[in-house]
């Protein structure tokens, strides 16, 4: 699967990049995540619950940082296993760069699944997985733009 895409988000660049490293504000932005802990120096590990279509799981993984270019953009690694219910890896690179209004976040994802998500189809795994990037998006630039704190960003369904 792959994906691209980006957002402007009405902040500078920096202001962008520090939430794009922070494990609080990357909790309360992942849909379904239960925990999120480490730093971007030593990666995180994280415990997110998802509903894939009639499959269900509780995911556990680890995401690193690659080519890091402060306050530009890095590459994603990760790797989650949810079980029986299979597993996901891939990799994403963010960039950002300054535009009229604010930060254009820009991101490529290419990502592999296996398992029980793997039989759902190439339609339900990538319905699935925009979801959640546009999840992930709508609470990060509640974070981000309105100033909220990683607590108060509203529960999506």
């Amino acid at each position: 699967m792959e994906m691209s895409g980006s957002r402007t988000i009405s902040a500078d660049r920096d202001t962008v990049w520090r939430h794009l490293n922070d494990a609080e504000t990357l909790k309360a932005c992942i849909d379904g995540c239960q925990e999120l802990t480490g730093s971007p120096e030593e990666g995180f590990e994280a415990v997110v619950k998802q509903k894939v279509g009639p499959v269900k799981a509780t995911f556990k993984g680890s995401v690193t940082l690659e080519n890091v270019d402060a306050p530009n953009g890095y590459r994603l690694v990760g790797e989650g296993k949810g079980g029986v219910a299979g597993f996901a890896k891939g990799g994403a690179d963010v960039s950002l760069a300054d535009v009229e209004g604010g930060t254009e976040l820009s991101y490529e994802v290419e990502a592999k699944v296996g398992g029980k998500l793997a039989q759902l189809g190439s339609r339900v795994v990538n319905g699935f997985a925009k979801k959640m990037v546009d999840s992930f998006f709508e609470r990060f630039e509640q974070v981000v733009e309105e100033g909220k704190a990683p607590e108060e960003v509203d529960e999506q369904e």
